[in-house]
């Protein structure tokens, strides 16, 4: 399995620079293509399963984290507070305590429950350089995060359904999970001390696993500090294991804030707060997807999706339109200009694009493209149209196949 840090960089993906800082690398144009294809799936399945799409601020008070906890749990990894105007404010660590403060604003009956949040924000941990690399860790993190509000009895259905999206969202991204753990608290001060609190949680995510039939692990000591979670965990090039998707239960922070809404008695209930997260950071989900792949993506993910390879000068501007018609089709194509070498030379240079469309002579004057795969097959020419529509039909489903024969 290949280094994303190298590899990333060699494909154009991301970089760093000494000015910018440790840990905060920048996006290139393949990498940022990458990086929306990837968020734009999570919205559009986030939505389709009913999740209401927000935004929140990258600052909080001092006040906001010391009400959710993360001021005395946390308060290592998080940047020191900058005084403003005789307030200090915090670049956060989580989403968590903003989505909470969200729901508070508003009054809540049981019949709009389970209310599903969800948002693509950006969260900031203050990461010691030894330890940051690559796109795995880093101090600027895009984390894909969602927060479900829910009765008590509406939890075990919230985490099965959530675990049915990260396995969706595994599939078609093409990622082999190292191994589903589910995360308890262990020896030391930095949970919150509530027994009852943890064993309630933790029942509630081992029946949803034993029901789910998954396998899975215990590990003591891998909890967040405010209650157990499911961590689907991953392995890099060089074998370490990171969390990729989580699902947590929280009870902690709706007492903390003081959520609540009216139940059919008429009276105020406590809601649950589940945190449950796809992908995890787009970071890590990028990183782990250049290892898996080696840069071959699947083909919804690519930052090229097909290379149109002309024969010949004269074939160029039917290549300009073909790439024009890929675009009104929402592909992303490329020309290779066939002043940069041999057909097959550029063929070679291409192999990590999952369609190329050769166009010759022949081609030209019948609208058609030669199509060749990136696992080596090769079509007969087909009229382009049929050509743009299959590969727009393979896209949309986000299907890690790139031709049905």
């Amino acid at each position: 399995m290949p280094d994303h840090r190298k590899l990333g960089r060699e494909l154009g993906l991301f970089d760093t620079d000494p000015l910018i800082g440790a840990g905060l690398p920048y996006w290139l144009p393949d990498g940022a293509a990458v990086r929306h294809a990837l968020e734009e799936y999570v919205r559009t399945v986030e939505l389709r399963a009913g999740y209401r799409h927000v935004y929140s601020p990258v600052l909080g008070k001092r006040e906001l984290y010391e009400t959710s906890g993360h001021w005395s749990h946390y308060g290592d990894d998080m940047f020191p507070p900058m005084d403003l105007g005789g307030e200090q404010m915090v670049l956060r660590p989580s989403l968590c305590p903003h989505h909470a403060v969200m729901y508070r604003s508003r009054p809540h009956s049981h019949r709009e429950l389970p209310l599903r949040m969800a948002e693509l924000g950006g969260m900031y941990r203050s990461e010691l350089s030894g330890v940051l690399g690559g796109l795995t860790r880093v101090r600027a993190i895009q984390l894909n995060d969602a927060h479900i509000f829910c009765t008590p009895e509406q939890v075990g259905e919230e985490v099965r359904a959530a675990l049915e999206l990260i396995r969706g969202a595994h599939r078609a991204l093409g990622i082999r999970p190292a191994r589903y753990r589910l995360s308890l608290p262990g020896p030391g001060g930095k949970y919150v001390a509530a027994p009852g609190m943890w064993e309630r949680a933790g029942a509630l995510l081992t029946d949803v696993l034993d029901r789910s039939g998954l396998p899975y692990e215990a590990a003591d000591g891998e909890a967040a500090f405010y209650g157990p979670k499911i961590d689907v965990q991953v392995a890099d090039s060089a074998g370490r294991e990171s969390t990729l998707s989580t699902v947590q239960i929280d009870f902690h922070q709706p007492e903390r804030f003081g959520l609540h809404y009216i139940g059919e008695d008429g009276a105020r209930h406590r809601p649950v707060m589940i945190h449950r997260s796809i992908v995890g950071s787009v970071e890590r989900a990028v990183a782990h997807l250049v290892e898996e792949h080696g840069g071959a993506f699947p083909a919804w993910l690519a930052p090229i999706q097909v290379a149109i390879l002309p024969v010949s000068q004269a074939e160029l501007p039917h290549a300009r339109e073909l790439v024009r018609r890929c675009a009104a089709q929402g592909l992303r194509a490329e020309i290779s200009d066939p002043g940069r070498g041999t057909l097959g030379a550029r063929v070679r240079e291409a192999r990590l694009v999952p369609y190329q469309a050769v166009v010759g002579a022949r081609e030209t004057d019948d609208d058609r493209i030669a199509l060749r795969l990136r696992d080596g097959r090769r079509l007969d020419p087909r009229p382009a149209a049929e050509v743009l529509a299959r590969i727009v039909a393979a896209v949309g489903a986000h299907d890690t196949e790139l031709w049905d024969a």
